[in-house]
């Protein structure tokens, strides 16, 4: 009855729901990342920390992992694996000689600029068929539903669920105060 319930409410069956899509496309584009990428002997994960550190310049490895958003083991996995290919060196901070700064080599710039030609190239394929205006509507739709999850994951109150009355509310579900004028 509550599957029933769920597939009406939400007016298809499970694996068609966008949520569904939206899963399998990313493990998709995931996976035709990796093969691309593999061209050229990385992986995304380590073409994202090639990225990160292309535009910022030396950091520490605990500042990657949180542009990046990944664990601080899952970033040092990663600068490992990229130390040992010769793309990335780590250094001592000048600043703080117990600080590490990770940082590209020669061989980390050459590949992560070999990476932004296979990334350009793989999202015209990935874009084929599709218009600017329909990316940024998914675009949209995409980052409302990131906030959505992020909420629901720092605990806050299911906006979703109580619906607002009449007039505007705060995200906090409270309506405005008066303002004098």
């Amino acid at each position: 009855m509550i599957a029933a319930e769920i597939t009406t409410d939400l007016g298809a069956p499970s694996w068609t729901r966008v949520e569904g899509t939206l899963m399998s496309t990313a493990r998709a584009v995931r996976r035709a990342y990796d093969h691309v990428f593999s061209e050229i002997d990385l992986n995304l994960s380590e073409a994202s920390v090639l990225a990160h550190l292309a535009d910022s310049g030396p950091i520490t490895q605990v500042e990657l992992a949180r542009r990046i958003g990944n664990s601080r083991a899952r970033i040092g996995v990663n600068v490992d694996t990229l130390e040992g290919k010769g793309a990335v060196m780590r250094r001592a901070d000048p600043q703080d000689r117990r600080v590490w700064l990770v940082g590209l080599t020669p061989t980390g710039r050459q590949l992560w600029e070999r990476s932004v030609e296979l990334d350009v190239s793989l999202r015209r394929r990935m874009r084929h068929g599709t218009t600017a205006a329909a990316r940024d509507q998914l675009d949209t739709a995409l980052r409302q539903i990131e906030q959505n999850v992020a909420a629901l994951l720092a605990g806050e109150p299911d906006a979703a669920s109580t619906p607002p009355s009449g007039s505007e509310r705060t995200r906090r579900g409270r309506k405005p105060r008066a303002t004098s004028s």
